[in-house]
């Protein structure tokens, strides 16, 4: 059994930080970016609110089978990236009042969803039928552990950046958005 959980967390955490797939890392960068230490728990419940998504999609499909596009979902995975990556040019209080809407739950879940079902084929691949789980726990404790992993990562980046360097938050915002927003049309046009 521990084996089989440090198998699944490990490919959890790892299917998040791929440098082959930036998904993840680019929508976990764009959740982040306009935020700060002090707002990390709402963060950490927006992160754990994709895990959440992501793994009914892995569950849902695993027990059900329901059908559906693939060049679909691969298409809506860069368009939740590029939609995440406009959110951040919009003003302070405009993105505010996004993120608090009660609405935003509930699209962090649906995009989590999405990116999970993109996955979802491989990962059925993987599973023992003996163990689907612990192997959909331990996965989705792999995905939540690498998701924080980088929510600190960029707000430590941020604040390196606006204190140490001096730059202007909004400078810093649309840099590093325009570059996942360039990344998410290039994803796009990949998948057409």
């Amino acid at each position: 059994m521990m084996e089989t959980l440090w198998f699944y967390s490990d490919l959890g955490f790892w299917h998040v930080i791929d440098w082959n797939g930036l998904d993840h890392f680019y929508f976990i960068v764009t959740l982040v970016l306009p935020f700060s230490f002090k707002e990390s728990g709402k963060l950490l419940w927006w992160v754990t609110l994709f895990t959440i998504g992501h793994t009914l999609s892995l569950i849902g499909n695993f027990y059900t089978e329901f059908s559906f596009s693939s060049y679909w979902i691969e298409i809506l995975i860069p368009i939740t990236i590029a939609l995440s990556a406009v959110a951040v040019f919009f003003s302070k209080s405009e993105n505010s009042a996004f993120r608090n809407n009660k609405i935003f739950p509930l699209i962090t879940i649906f995009f989590g969803i999405i990116h999970g079902l993109g996955f979802v084929r491989y990962f059925k691949m993987l599973i023992f039928d003996d163990a689907v789980t612990i192997s959909l726990f331990s996965f989705a404790l792999g995905i939540e552990l690498a998701q924080v992993t980088i929510v600190f990562f960029v707000l430590f980046m941020s604040w390196l950046v606006l204190k140490i360097l001096k730059n202007s938050k909004r400078s810093w915002e649309f840099f590093v958005a325009g570059l996942i927003l360039l990344a998410s049309f290039k994803m796009i046009l990949e998948r057409i």
